[in-house]
């Protein structure tokens, strides 16, 4: 479920009386009744924790909060788990950005284990994009685990994979849930003292400093690599003969067909999705390989996916600088002009995108069938192009330059003119 930020307001009248006033809010409220004290806490704060009836924090009352603030923007994360990386402590750090929710188990400056609720940090998805099961083998091993049993127990008894396999995935799994952590870019984050040894789901004891070090070096890359590889649905074309390639880029070379994706390379290989952009990257800037934006295979629905990544990554732009609800407010009259038919009871959301089920049927009431998708495209470029040039009215020229120079390979597959069945080659020349 996609977020509202007014969903989560509560009002506190001047009697001290508390009014939950969205959705949200009352949800979180219900699912906190009982007798809550309230600490101190600086004046634009409420902090409360349950104790009961007797206002003492007792044993039964839940873990000791022993830190906990607001994240707002990608990065933050990364000065709390290296604290947590260096001050040996043991606990539960949750991390929480209104739609996902992620555990992560420190013990002595290790990792002992992480949970997630978020279906592509699964075991199950970690095994299929390191290439360890199929789209059929991942369907069979779910049909089984609703049954209570235990992924990767069911994945072995299936035959799909070793339980070595497992084991090796259970730390992918782990960098890639810390590593998402240090994404969030809106959000909160509590390290709770202890916990019980049954709240692991396996254990699986890792470097939390290492650990840390890829994520951070992750997340520098990756913004770095978007330039040229928009996103895992691209596709990378060779330019050359094997022979002018590295050798340690050959055999990322000899499985590039012009038709996998990135992603899919990196299921083909083994080596994952970040590990594949990475060797894509490099050869791209090597002048070995193009890259070739998808074709709208998914139609009206991947118009509207292309803008919200367009329009996520603004978003987190302006939160990280502080001038998100500016942004927000100078868009907002935008959305419900001409657009407002388009995107009638479809968003925007927190983080600036829409629903995507609901702005089809919209464009298909308004359009027909047949011309859904070029009035959607049409409609959604010129939208994201105005909130770009709304960022820029906020924070700069220079940041609206940047934003747009790295976001113009998903933009140019909006403009208008463009063919649902047109590859877009993306070239983009050093500075």
């Amino acid at each position: 479920m996609k977020r509202h930020a007014q969903d989560e307001l509560v009002w506190i009248n001047d009697k001290g009386v508390v009014h939950p006033l969205g959705d949200t809010a009352i949800k979180r409220m219900r699912q906190r009744e009982g007798a809550f004290r309230v600490l101190p806490a600086p004046t634009h704060i409420v902090f409360m924790r349950y104790t009961g009836e007797d206002g003492r924090r007792d044993v039964e009352d839940g873990a000791v909060l022993r830190m906990a603030g607001e994240i707002i923007g990608p990065g933050v994360m990364g000065d709390i788990l290296g604290l947590l990386a260096q001050s040996g402590w043991r606990g539960e750090l949750l991390v929480e950005d209104g739609v996902h929710s992620r555990s992560v188990f420190f013990e002595g400056g290790n990792i002992l284990g992480a949970r997630t609720s978020c279906d592509e940090e699964r075991l199950g998805s970690i095994l299929f994009n390191y290439g360890h099961l199929d789209e059929e083998q991942l369907a069979s091993t779910l049909a089984r685990v609703a049954h209570g049993e235990r992924f990767g127990a069911a994945a072995v008894a299936l035959g799909f994979v070793s339980q070595e396999d497992v084991y090796n995935c259970l730390s992918k799994q782990i960098e890639e849930i810390v590593f998402q952590c240090v994404m969030v870019a809106d959000g909160t984050y509590a390290f709770l003292e202890d916990f019980d040894e049954d709240m692991i789901p396996w254990r699986r004891a890792v470097n939390a400093f290492g650990v840390l070090m890829e994520s951070v070096s992750r997340l520098d890359e990756i913004r770095f690599f978007r330039a040229r590889v928009p996103a895992g649905t691209y596709i990378p074309e060779r330019l050359v003969g094997v022979d002018k390639v590295e050798n340690d880029l050959r055999a990322m070379f000899a499985e590039i067909d012009g038709r996998r994706s990135v992603d899919e390379l990196g299921r083909q290989t083994g080596l994952g999705e970040f590990e594949a952009t990475k060797q894509v990257y490099r050869l791209a800037q090597a002048g070995h390989v193009a890259i070739t934006a998808p074709r709208f295979r998914g139609g009206v629905s991947e118009v509207i996916d292309t803008s919200n990544a367009i329009l996520r990554r603004v978003h987190e732009e302006a939160d990280l600088a502080g001038r998100g609800t500016a942004l927000r407010t100078a868009i907002a009259n935008f959305a419900q002009g001409r657009f407002a038919k388009l995107v009638a009871e479809a968003g925007p959301y927190e983080d600036g995108t829409f629903a995507s089920r609901n702005v089809v049927a919209n464009a298909v009431a308004v359009a027909g069938e047949a011309g859904a998708y070029g009035y959607t495209a049409d409609m959604l470029h010129d939208y994201a192009s105005f909130v770009l040039f709304s960022l820029g009215a906020s924070l700069g020229e220079d940041v609206e330059r940047r934003l747009s120079h790295e976001v113009e390979p998903l933009l140019a597959r909006l403009r208008p003119g463009t063919s649902s069945s047109q590859l877009i080659k993306i070239v983009i020349d050093d500075d």
